[in-house]
């Protein structure tokens, strides 16, 4: 896989971490080879390493990944781990960043029917597409962007939307900012409909099942640059309206790449928890839907009560920082 990636290109090999390592505005693939408990330890006692030695490791970077299981489970949740952990020492991700092989790579089978090729030829196939976006890539950036607020909430006590509210005072005004609210029972969860018909309906803007999805929803993601998902953390867990709206996104993605909208969350938890919340946007919004995935892209708080995000240590600070990385991927060139 990673000779496949690599081929016909200039590249380092790093095994081991050193002090003096320098990952700073570089294009990265990771290498994950997981072992019977669906672990890489090498690599997470590398990003143990470099953390020690600087919070902000891998600032400017863009990242992709391979992964390989000899099961057919671990590469997905293995990802996802790796995305979290590197975003938040200023890495950004390429939408669609992971090639992944599973046990037999069962996990090619639709492509095996696209390119009609033996499963290890698609496995390399898509090694090298992966490796060449990588290559290729010259930054993200988004000129007149329009901004999409996502959110299932409305509470007007949600410490949820009184974070996004601090985020936004920091953001000019005269940025394009549309907030909408999914209410409940508004979005029906996607049925599954057979590819065809998927792709059909897609092609005219349209899903079998209709409704505020297709009026409203679907348009408005259509038409964005930015998508920021508010996220309050139910049980670990994307709120439903959410993730009917994640699921019904197949409609688009059928028709359209996401590859240049960027990817924001901003999720609160009454108790722990934030980071499985944000790690299931990555797993279906970047690594599967396939949108960009900016430099410390989720902005997570802790807050139980009404209004006490209010008391939030630094919080302020905290919602000014991350309209700043917004403003940094808005402006720039």
């Amino acid at each position: 896989m990673i000779k496949g990636a690599l081929e016909g290109k200039d590249f380092v090999i790093i095994e081991d971490f050193k002090s003096n390592l320098n990952l700073k505005n570089k294009k990265l693939l990771f290498a994950l080879e997981l072992d019977n408990i669906l672990l890489d330890i090498p690599m997470i006692s590398f990003i143990k390493d470099i953390t020690t030695y600087d919070n902000n490791s891998l600032k400017n970077s863009i990242g992709a990944i391979l992964v390989n299981s000899s099961s057919e489970l671990g590469t997905k949740n293995a990802s996802q781990d790796l995305i979290f952990l590197c975003n938040n020492l200023g890495c950004s991700f390429l939408g669609h960043p992971i090639v992944e092989a599973t046990k037999d790579l069962r996990n090619f089978s639709k492509w095996q029917k696209v390119l009609n090729l033996p499963l290890e030829e698609v496995l390399i196939d898509r090694a090298k597409e992966l490796g060449n976006r990588l290559y290729k890539f010259n930054g993200f950036s988004i000129k007149d962007p329009k901004i999409l607020i996502l959110y299932s909430t409305p509470n007007t006590h949600s410490n949820t939307l009184a974070l996004w509210k601090m985020v936004y005072k920091d953001l000019p005004k005269k940025l394009s900012v549309e907030e909408l609210l999914i209410e409940n029972g508004k979005v029906l969860d996607c049925r599954g409909c057979n590819y065809n018909l998927c792709v059909h309906y897609g092609k005219n803007n349209k899903c079998f099942y209709g409704g505020v999805m297709v009026e409203q929803v679907i348009p408005s993601i259509e038409n964005a640059d930015i998508i920021i998902w508010l996220c309050p953390n139910y049980n670990d867990a994307l709120a439903a309206n959410l993730t009917a709206v994640i699921n019904r996104l197949t409609v688009l993605y059928n028709k359209m790449n996401f590859y240049d909208k960027a990817l924001y969350g901003i999720v609160v938890s009454g108790n722990s928890g934030g980071d499985s919340v944000a790690k299931q946007l990555i797993g279906a919004l970047n690594i599967n839907k396939g949108f960009y995935l900016p430099s410390n892209s989720i902005l997570t708080a802790t807050a139980n009560d009404p209004k006490s995000i209010y008391s939030y240590p630094n919080i302020e600070a905290m919602a000014k920082e991350f309209s700043d990385k917004i403003l940094k991927v808005i402006f720039r060139n």
